[in-house]
């Protein structure tokens, strides 16, 4: 008799997430992002009898909507996709010249009547992710284009499924926040007529007083945005709204560690690596809720499934978090990438030994920055001119300051986020389900993870190429011996300064008796 074996006994199980999309037409705003792409890439590789997906796409940078899909697709987070299914998958990608900030998204009459006659599923990834953009902008791209792509949707005849991606830190007054919709701080409606009304600097100066208790223009217009597809849920239109965390770099596919921005511990590490940054304003015990890209990813696909197939519309707000499962503090975040960056994967270019520490106290931190950041950069920029060169540690330190006013509030605060929703799910799929679409971390080697991340941030965004590493450990060991000589000298001063008061101090005692 002959038995399968366990790997055999799974791969034979049907996959009903990549069943969900056979012969269904997907229409996603935000496909260039980072999440929207990697979106893209797993449709296609895990459902390539997805009929077709459609990108909405504007013009950037003097490139055309066309342009961009095609630059898109020779990053090598699609090589996986071209290896497996060939070449010829990408003709299931069509684009849609278009803009969320206009109305009809700016789709031609043409295209608008081709997509209101075929789309069933609608993922709606398009916004603005910095967190210190200026607020008429962010509510124009966050709500504004939210409103206008749900007016789209809501005429698309064939529509199964419309997926808003917002944030899980979008109601922060919240220290709890569950899987529910929540009241709104304005009405959406209203603020965006008086974004379009007012001048840009009469915004500036009542930003502060409009956005309240909220830290930024992000997590407020992602909140009014909510309220919008929860008003179309409440008339029985089709939707769900996703909540993930902070989203990082990739974990396992299909490039490990993959990444397209320095947001969240990627750009901390770098600038840590780097030896840039020096002192951080955070709570050192405390962790923050972050998610690789493509366990969002899983997530999504899996509640696609629940609602169109599974026929479950009450889970219809899900959490895609990681706090429930493993939790990371900042020390660790911070210990583990300085000795992956120390001893195996060190980047090129660093002005100074990585090292530094994390301050509770603010004025502590702010003595730091001065200190450290600020006189050092001058420092440098004064000797950089000197060599014909253009400063640019000056800016750089701006940069990083501006990045700190953002991060502390998130770094100095805990939110807990119950996610039962996707757990729920999950539980309902088979085990090649489980596999194939992880929506947990059980198993995850936070270093090995780092590493990876480090690994990719240095080829993918600085352009460091494997074969500098060696020059880039023989610099780290002079960064090395640099920086113990010199904290040597700088505590041999004060040493000599200490003995040289207390000699002054005793002989004006001795000269008193």
């Amino acid at each position: 008799m002959v038995t399968m074996s366990t790997d055999d006994e799974i791969d034979s199980l049907p996959d009903r997430i990549a069943n969900t999309f056979i012969g269904r037409t997907v229409f996603i705003t935000g496909g260039s992002g980072f999440l929207g792409r990697v979106l893209l890439e797993k449709i296609l590789r895990k459902c390539p009898e997805v009929k077709t997906i459609y990108l909405l796409l504007r013009p950037k940078k003097g490139k055309s909507s066309h342009q961009r899909i095609n630059e898109m697709f020779t990053s090598p987070l699609f090589d996986l996709l071209k290896s497996t299914r060939g070449n010829d998958i990408i003709k299931k990608v069509e684009v849609i010249p278009g803009d969320v900030m206009l109305p009809n998204l700016g789709i031609s009459e043409e295209d608008s009547i081709l997509l209101h006659n075929s789309v069933n599923i609608v993922y709606h990834c398009a916004a603005t992710i910095r967190f210190d953009e200026a607020l008429k902008p962010a509510v124009l791209l966050n709500v504004r284009g939210t409103k206008y792509t749900l007016e789209f949707s809501k005429k698309i005849k064939p529509l199964e499924y419309f997926l808003y991606t917002s944030t899980s830190y979008c109601h922060l007054n919240e220290k709890v926040l569950h899987e529910k919709a929540y009241p709104p701080p304005a009405d959406p409606h209203k603020v965006i007529r008086a974004m379009e009304l007012l001048e840009d600097e009469l915004v500036d100066l009542i930003s502060k007083n409009v956005l309240g208790t909220f830290p930024n223009s992000y997590a407020y217009t992602k909140c009014l945005a909510e309220h919008l597809v929860v008003e179309q849920m409440q008339t029985g239109f089709p939707a769900s709204i996703a909540r993930p965390s902070v989203v990082i770099p990739i974990w396992k596919e299909p490039l490990p560690g993959w990444t397209d921005n320095i947001n969240g511990p990627t750009g901390l590490l770098i600038g840590a690596g780097k030896g840039v940054i020096r002192t951080m304003y955070c709570n050192n015990e405390g962790y923050a809720d972050y998610l690789p890209v493509d366990i969002a990813v899983n997530g999504l696909l899996i509640g696609t499934w629940n609602y169109v197939v599974n026929n479950d519309h009450e889970r219809n707000i899900f959490h895609l978090t990681s706090s429930q499962e493993w939790q990371v503090s900042w020390q660790e975040v911070i210990d583990i990438g300085k000795d992956i960056i120390v001893t195996e994967v060190p980047l090129n270019g660093v002005v100074w030994y990585p090292g530094g520490s994390m301050k509770k106290n603010k004025l502590l931190h702010q003595i730091c920055v001065v200190l450290f950041h600020i006189i050092p950069a001058y420092i440098l920029d004064f000797f950089i001119f000197l060599s014909g060169h253009k400063p640019f540690m000056r800016r750089v330190q701006e940069r990083i300051s501006k990045g700190f006013e953002v991060f502390e509030y998130y770094a100095n605060n805990q939110w807990e986020f119950r996610n039962e929703h996707v757990h729920y799910i999950r539980k309902v799929l088979n085990k090649k389900e489980r596999r194939e679409y992880k929506v947990d971390g059980e198993d995850m080697d936070i270093r090995e993870y780092f590493k990876n991340c480090i690994l990719s941030a240095r080829l993918y965004i600085l352009k460091e190429y494997p074969e500098t590493l060696p020059a880039a450990r023989r610099h780290m060991k002079i960064m090395f011996y640099v920086d113990v000589l010199c904290k040597t000298l700088f505590f041999g001063w004060l040493l000599w300064i200490f003995i040289g008061m207390m000699n002054r101090v005793f002989n004006y005692i001795f000269d008193f008796q």
